[in-house]
C-alpha cells in the first residue's frame, strides 16, 4: 500500500456572497478553485457546524469549481443559531437557490456526517442535478441513529466516563429523555444555562469523534457561540426527527430515485458517532456505489478518511472529464 493521500494546499476563495433566502435567513456561500471546472458543492456536518477553509482542500483546485455554503443558522450565515424556518427542506431549497445564483446546471455533491443526510436528501429531490455523490460517515437520521449517540444504551457503553460527564448536568429524574432535557436547556432564555449545555453537549461529541482520543477534548467544543450553534441546531433537528413527517426511515425508503447515481462512500470501521451499518445498508440499495471501510473513527480530519476522500474526488475528476 502506498502513502496516504493528503489534502490539497491551502487556497483562497475567488469570492464570497451573502444570499437572503427568506425574511429571516441570509446564507453565506463562496467559490474557490477553477471557475470553469467541475462544479462541486461541499455540505458541512452538524447540523449547525459551518464551513472552514479546509473544506476547499479535498478537491484539485485546477479541476474543480468548489462551492462551500454555511447552512441556515450556521457559520457566517445569519442569524446565528436561529431555529425559525430551519429544517431539512428549507436547506435543500437554499442549495437550489445557490445553484441557480451561480448558473450551475449539475454538480458533484460532497458531504460528511449530517452533510451525507443532506446530500442524499438533495439527490433524492433533484437527481437530475447530481453528477455524483462523495459521502463520508453516513448518518441516516433514524431515531435509532440519534438515540445510539445521545441516549443511554449505545455509545454510553463504549465511553461510560464521558457519558457520565455528559449527563451530569441533567437531573436524574430527566434522564429518561436526555435529548429533551438538553433541548430545554439549549433553548433557555438564561445565557449561562445555554452555554453550559452547549459546552457539555459538544465535549461529549468530541470525546467519541476520533479513533484516538483528542488530547484536550474540552477545546474540541470550540468557541462558545460555535458550540451553541452546533448543539442547539442539532438538538432542534433531533427533537423534530429530521422533519421527515413521520417516516423514520425516509432516506432508505426513497433511495430508489438515486440508485444509479455514481456514489463513493467512505466510513470509519470504528466510527461510533455514525454506525458503520448505516453505510452498509445504504450501499446495498445502490447499483453504482463503492463503499470503503477504513481504519478510523468519524472525523473528516483522520488520515485514512482524508486519503479516501481525496482519491474519490480525483477519480470523479477523471470520470466526469470524460463525459
Amino acid at each position: 500500500m502506498g502513502e496516504l493521500r493528503t489534502l490539497y494546499p491551502e487556497i483562497k476563495e475567488n469570492f464570497s456572497k451573502m444570499l437572503k433566502v427568506d425574511d429571516t435567513h441570509t446564507i453565506y456561500y463562496e467559490e474557490s478553485g477553477n471557475p470553469k471546472g467541475i462544479p462541486v458543492i461541499f455540505l458541512h456536518g452538524g447540523p449547525g457546524g459551518g464551513t472552514t477553509p479546509t473544506g476547499r482542500r479535498f478537491f484539485d483546485p485546477t479541476a474543480y469549481r468548489i462551492i462551500l455554503l454555511d447552512q441556515r443558522g450556521s457559520g457566517k450565515s445569519t442569524p446565528r443559531a436561529c431555529l425559525e424556518n430551519n429544517d431539512t427542506w428549507h436547506i435543500i431549497d437554499d442549495m437550489e437557490k445557490v445553484r441557480k445564483a451561480l448558473n450551475i446546471d449539475k454538480w458533484l455533491v460532497f458531504g460528511g456526517s449530517w452533510g451525507t443526510t443532506l446530500a442524499l436528501c438533495y439527490a433524492i429531490k433533484h437527481p437530475e442535478k447530481v453528477l455524483g455523490l462523495v459521502l463520508r460517515g453516513i448518518f441516516l437520521g433514524r431515531r435509532e441513529d440519534i438515540e445510539w449517540l445521545y441516549e443511554k444504551g449505545g455509545v454510553s457503553e463504549i465511553f461510560p466516563e464521558a457519558f457520565e460527564r455528559y449527563t451530569s448536568i441533567i437531573p436524574i429524574e430527566e434522564r429518561d429523555d436526555i435529548i429533551g432535557a438538553y433541548y430545554k436547556r439549549l433553548t433557555s432564555t438564561d445565557r449561562k444555562i445555554r452555554e453550559e449545555a452547549a459546552r457539555e453537549w459538544s465535549i461529549w461529541e468530541g470525546s467519541v469523534m476520533t479513533l484516538y482520543p483528542i488530547p484536550n477534548v474540552e477545546e474540541s467544543a470550540g468557541e462558545i457561540n460555535f458550540a451553541i450553534s452546533v448543539a442547539t441546531i442539532e438538538c432542534h433537528f433531533w427533537m423534530n426527527n429530521m422533519f421527515w413527517n413521520g417516516d423514520d426511515n425516509w432516506l432508505l425508503n426513497n433511495v430508489e430515485a438515486i440508485k444509479d447515481i455514481p456514489t463513493f462512500i467512505v466510513h470509519g470501521r470504528y466510527d461510533v458517532d455514525c454506525r458503520p451499518i448505516n453505510a452498509y445498508e445504504l450501499s446495498k440499495r445502490l447499483n453504482n456505489c463503492e463503499l470503503e471501510f477504513v481504519i478510523s473513527g468519524h472525523a473528516s480530519s483522520e488520515p485514512a478518511i482524508v486519503d479516501a476522500l481525496v482519491r474519490a474526488t480525483d477519480n470523479f475528476k477523471e470520470t466526469l472529464k470524460l463525459r
